[in-house]
């Protein structure tokens, strides 16, 4: 463990390219991010599951009452919910100029970091389900990174990420995440904010649920991920900087989001409610004090999975200006 972590913080400081230096290209950077973790896994830690840590989140979802009481040991921990453990535990310092924490960060200029998509396994023996209390390991590996090209030409990286957290009774939860690397924002190529497009009706579906987040919900959630990402948090970086109007809405807050509304609409909210998985991609932002709705549809028919038919269910996100931003589909 102590050797993984030395080898961890070793390999980071090396991600990084003096100013002087010649910027890598984008196969550079995958090639060399590749080569830094061929050995063996980013990282492996071990952390109790606090109850404190889910009673908070789950106020700022709103589905539990102010309570100084938290969960007993052996709560299971719902689906989406082991987001706001293993958080990222980096000074402050060794934050990107965005915020975002530096764990597989690739070689300059690629430092600027976004959430793509993913998707997420659940182990389906009730033994193994994530609880309060339980000591959980989790390991993270690099699966993959490829150079692309974004819309403007530009280059970037796309890096596959998984993590695997393990109980006593083997692994309970198979998360793979895919990341987009991009040049970090300078003055001369700042983005410019896009005009707020015209309101439009939101869809309807026969299962939907509306949101709206506050600056305060942002800030909640950003301090229960200790996620340091201005683009959360400092409307001014927001909009001098990135291009966008607002404090943008958490990715991972709206994969809660669907599968809380998944387990309330086909489990009627069992707390041990676990879907075999969710596929999921981001799309387009989502801002802070503006409406948006969660549409939930189960798909007809049923789909093969290892161990027979399962039924699946498709989830979307759409804005108040006609723009989808996520989908997801839900495996139970």
């Amino acid at each position: 463990m102590a050797e993984i972590s030395r080898r961890f913080f070793t390999s980071t400081c090396r991600c990084f390219r003096h100013s002087s230096e010649t910027p890598a290209s984008a196969a550079e950077a995958c090639t060399e991010l590749l080569d830094r973790y061929q050995n063996g896994p980013v990282s492996i830690r071990k952390q109790i599951l606090d109850a404190n840590q889910l009673q908070l989140l789950s106020i700022t979802l709103g589905r539990t009452p102010t309570s100084f009481n938290p969960p007993p040991e052996g709560t299971p921990v719902p689906p989406g919910y082991h987001l706001v453990y293993f958080t990222p535990s980096i000074l402050e310092s060794e934050l990107g100029s965005d915020g975002t924490d530096r764990n597989v960060s690739p070689l300059a200029p690629f430092t600027r970091r976004m959430w793509a998509g993913g998707e997420l396994k659940w182990n389906q023996d009730r033994n193994a389900f994530l609880r309060i209390g339980q000591e959980v390991r989790e390991t993270t590996k690099l699966l993959s990174a490829s150079p692309k090209k974004s819309r403007n030409g530009g280059e970037m990286l796309v890096v596959g990420v998984e993590k695997t957290l393990s109980n006593a009774h083997g692994i309970a939860l198979t998360d793979r995440r895919s990341w987009v690397f991009q040049s970090a924002f300078m003055p001369e190529n700042a983005v410019k904010v896009s005009p707020t497009p015209e309101r439009t009706p939101l869809p309807t579906s026969k299962h939907q649920r509306d949101f709206c987040q506050s600056v305060t919900s942002l800030f909640r959630f950003s301090a229960l991920t200790f996620n340091g990402h201005k683009i959360h948090y400092l409307p001014e970086w927001c909009r001098s900087v990135e291009g966008h109007r607002n404090a943008v809405v958490h990715g991972p807050l709206n994969l809660i989001n669907m599968l809380d509304f998944w387990r309330d609409t086909s489990r009627n909210g069992d707390t041990e409610a676990v879907p075999r998985s969710i596929a999921y991609r981001a799309m387009s932002p989502l801002y802070v004090d503006e409406d948006y709705r969660i549409l939930l549809e189960k798909e007809n028919g049923e789909v093969r999975v290892e161990g027979g038919e399962r039924s699946e269910w498709r989830a979307e996100i759409w804005d108040s200006f006609g723009q989808q931003s996520m989908k997801g589909t839900i495996v139970e």
